[in-house]
């Protein structure tokens, strides 16, 4: 049985500069989440540094899979208003697979070891 696995587009983002292009980037990204599943896990808020250094702002969306997220990266909707975030902030951004139900560290660890054999 292939299950599918949700994807995730994670965002740091630094040296915001909260003004008109951000608000308005803010109002209109749901929409263009919308149609691809896209949705909000993380949005900002208090980071609790254990490990480093954090100067900036954690953003984390699901999508249903890569595919999707991909798409809504894409799309015409969010490409018109990318430029009201990445020419007001600095950013890096990736999306990401998950990992199938049931995955652990010891699984990993094992295909990690065969491939390189």
């Amino acid at each position: 049985m292939t299950t599918t696995t949700k994807a995730y587009a994670v965002a740091y983002l630094r040296e915001v500069d909260f003004g008109e292009a951000i608000i308005e980037y803010l109002r209109r990204i749901d929409l263009t989440l919308a149609p691809y599943g896209g949705r909000f896990l993380v949005h900002g808020g208090d980071i609790d540094a254990v490990e480093g250094e954090w100067d900036g702002d954690v953003v984390v969306l699901e999508f249903p899979d890569r595919i999707s997220a991909r798409e809504w990266y894409d799309s015409p909707g969010y490409q018109e208003i990318l430029p009201l975030r990445t020419e007001h902030s600095q950013s890096i951004v990736a999306i990401v697979d998950g990992v199938e139900p049931g995955h652990s560290a010891v699984g990993k660890l094992s295909s990690l070891l065969a491939a390189e054999s």
